[in-house]
């Protein structure tokens, strides 16, 4: 079993280590996520003050909701990919991918969680830094409980496991693509939305939230993010942990099925 793993911890490693040389361009990033956070918050806030009860969370709520989905921003955002992979895929480089002794699907799982997580650690301490030491309401507030904290941390592995298998469809797909342009930003703007990027789901119509609630998108950072700003608790938290664990493991067997198939069928450059 180990001897099946070294290979991928050894690929994780140097992900890691090549991924966090790009320190000038996260400082570009963390300025970046600081602006956007705060526009969003100034604009709830103008929202709230017009009608406070008029929203499904409250104002502190949803304050932690927006710093925390900054904080973890590499780890959720539906429109961060691998450009080496959509490469390899266009110009034929993919045949020697093929013959490799590595599983093609978990090669790319593990590279692209590499990626997120090292780009998070990048980003998430200057801007937990900075949230915590805001005055009210502009600052963060922790889980009430262990438990929920704990939750939080659970929901946010899991979160992560729903967006690198969502992101390897995407991948998949490309084969069947001359140009994956369109899918990528398809997917990057309507899953974004879906997934709360833009406005968190229990601001959506009832109708609409409780669809979105159950596919996919709905599992990415919804779900930790409602349980670190105390959103979401009890049986309602234990059901979306439940539907967040089916996701990645739906999505990593439809994933690791579909590239089986498509790899049999590949056709590169020059036959």
């Amino acid at each position: 079993m180990m001897l099946l793993i070294r290979p991928y911890a050894a690929l994780f490693r140097i992900r890691i280590v090549n991924s966090i040389q790009y320190r000038a361009a996260a400082l570009a990033g963390v300025v970046t996520q600081f602006a956007w956070g705060f526009m969003l918050i100034l604009a709830f806030l103008a929202f709230y003050r017009s009608n406070p009860d008029a929203f499904p969370m409250t104002m502190q709520q949803t304050v932690s909701y927006i710093w925390m989905q900054q904080v973890f921003l590499f780890l959720f955002m539906l429109w961060f990919f691998d450009n080496s992979i959509f490469a390899s895929i266009e110009n034929g480089e993919i045949a020697y991918d093929l013959v490799r002794p590595m599983d093609l699907y978990s090669r790319w799982f593990t590279t692209t969680i590499a990626n997120r997580i090292a780009g998070a650690a990048l980003r998430c301490i200057p801007v937990l830094a900075v949230g915590f030491i805001l005055p009210e309401p502009f600052r963060i507030v922790l889980p009430g409980s262990f438990v929920q904290l704990a939750a939080f941390v659970l929901s946010l592995a899991l979160s992560v496991g729903v967006v690198v298998s969502f992101a390897m469809l995407i991948y998949i797909s490309a084969f069947y693509t001359i140009n994956s342009q369109g899918v990528r930003l398809l997917a990057a703007v309507a899953g974004d939305f879906l997934a709360g990027g833009t406005i968190p789901i229990p601001f959506f119509p009832d109708n609409i939230r409780r669809v979105v609630e159950l596919l996919p998108f709905g599992s990415m950072q919804n779900v930790p993010l409602l349980i670190f700003s105390g959103t979401l608790y009890g049986t309602d938290m234990l059901r979306s942990l439940a539907l967040q664990a089916f996701w990645v493991v739906a999505l990593i067997f439809i994933g690791q099925m579909w590239m089986i198939r498509t790899t049999k069928r590949v056709i590169t450059q020059g036959g």
